[in-house]
């Protein structure tokens, strides 16, 4: 009876071990984070020129 628990909890560890899916979801989760830092500093660098052009355009507006 505990030889066939091992056997099939060993079988099932194998199987989980050899599937790819969290792979693919680990891979996006990456890029989605890679693409928020990138964000996040562009717009650190960016933020000061950004207001500069929203202030002219908002005070040239009647």
């Amino acid at each position: 009876m505990m030889m066939k628990l091992f056997v099939n909890l060993k079988m099932t560890i194998a199987r989980l071990v050899e599937e790819n899916e969290g792979q693919g979801l680990t891979e996006y989760a990456l890029i989605l984070a890679l693409i928020a830092i990138v964000a996040i500093v562009a717009l650190q660098i960016l933020g000061g020129k950004v207001q500069d052009v929203l202030s002219t355009v908002g005070s040239s507006l009647p």
